[in-house]
């Protein structure tokens, strides 16, 4: 035990050049931008954020506390707002005085997301994690404003600790697990008929468009319904065993070497980002499919995302992508 206790500890001390946080850091300012933009691109903030006296659809009988302590939802705080939200994920997104847009991020997000509890879904929680997670992180470390105007250029090798990055990743495993929990009825797990993948994309109010071309294939979303319950439900936990496995290297154990054998982690993301695009090109589901795709950038460590970058771009056109 005491073994296991030295092994977490000295995981948790480790460090690590910065470029997965700024990955990370990149992709939640963007989606940030995009749940804040979305009710403003579809003309719908006075509606659902204003109550009856300003233009809403409902008297609000409690706002956010942010919103409580300024005087209540107004017109020009709940624009104020966002304003400062959208200036926050900005200067996430160019990484600048990272911790504090995160924080200011957060707190304007949530001043609006609060207004109305009608109005929201489990992607703000999903969002409001991963800023607090920012507000930890030394995520412009690297890939921001901030190196350049510390080192006179964008990216740095700047050290900073592992621990954030890990918590994104046990975040989003704790997403997918609970989730596979909630989804135990007989329209997901064994024994039903595993419809539930055909009955969601039949709900008009989630619908981008017609999906009744969806009953011609519906062998197909009975098979997806089944991937998609077991991967939550028992993939997410094993991507704690990828990683554990990986740092204990030969002393994994059976399980971890099969794991690894297996590249455990690319199958995982081989099923989950394609599900998440296929959620976002077909629902309206807000910003829930990117803010989900956005902590996939947290999965990969930094030296791994360097050789991605050299594989996609190679400095000399005669190479291979592979080679360097």
């Amino acid at each position: 035990m005491r073994s296991l206790w030295g092994g977490w500890l000295d995981l948790l001390k480790r460090e690590e050049t910065g470029e997965a946080l700024a990955l990370w850091r990149i992709c939640m300012g963007l989606v940030l931008i995009f749940a804040l933009l979305l009710p403003l691109r579809a003309g719908a903030i006075s509606v659902i954020w204003l109550p009856i006296e300003h233009g809403g659809y409902l008297k609000l009988e409690h706002s956010s506390w942010m919103m409580e302590l300024l005087g209540g939802p107004t017109p020009g705080r709940v624009y104020g707002a966002l304003v400062i939200g959208l200036v926050a994920a900005v200067a996430l997104v160019v990484g600048i005085w990272s911790r504090i847009a995160a924080f200011i991020g957060l707190q304007a997000f949530l001043a609006l997301a609060w207004i109305n509890p009608h109005t929201g879904g489990s992607y703000d929680v999903l969002i409001s994690n991963a800023l607090w997670l920012l507000v930890l992180a030394k995520s412009d470390a690297t890939w921001s404003l901030q190196a350049r105007l510390r080192e006179g250029r964008w990216s740095s090798a700047a050290l900073v600790s592992s621990w954030p990055r890990y918590l994104v990743i046990l975040q989003l495993v704790i997403m997918y697990t609970s989730t596979g929990w909630q989804k135990i009825s007989v329209y997901w797990v064994p024994g039903g008929d595993f419809s539930a993948l055909y009955y969601i994309m039949q709900q008009p109010t989630w619908q981008r468009g017609d999906l009744s071309w969806v009953a011609h294939v519906y062998p197909l979303t009975q098979l997806i319904t089944a991937v998609v319950w077991f991967w939550e439900t028992l993939g997410a936990p094993l991507l704690i065993g990828f990683y554990w496995a990986r740092y204990r290297g030969e002393r994994a154990g059976r399980l971890g070497r099969w794991l690894l054998k297996v590249r455990f982690r690319a199958v995982f993301v081989l099923i989950g980002l394609p599900m998440h695009l296929v959620i976002a090109l077909c629902m309206e589901v807000g910003p829930f499919s990117w803010a989900s795709m956005a902590y996939y950038a947290a999965l990969l460590h930094p030296d791994e995302l360097k050789r991605l970058w050299v594989w996609l771009r190679p400095r000399d056109p005669a190479l291979s992508p592979m080679d360097g």
